[in-house]
């Protein structure tokens, strides 16, 4: 499955660094888009918790063709 989250941040490098399973483009109003793999719910609700360790506020979440 494929998944894409809108944020209103531009996170720094660091950060960027604790989603490796992510590609960051600019986003399409401003901040930036997150878009990549996701293998299951385990790992979906992993990536929203790590979202929440960097205080970082998630947009939109929507999930892609694949």
């Amino acid at each position: 499955m494929r998944y894409e989250f809108l944020i209103a941040e531009r996170p720094s490098g660091a950060v960027l660094a604790s989603f490796p399973e992510l590609t960051s483009t600019p986003g399409p109003m401003g901040g930036t888009a997150l878009f990549g793999e996701i293998e299951d719910a385990a790992h979906l609700h992993g990536v929203l918790g790590r979202f929440q360790t960097f205080g970082i506020d998630v947009i939109e979440m929507r999930r892609l063709p694949d």
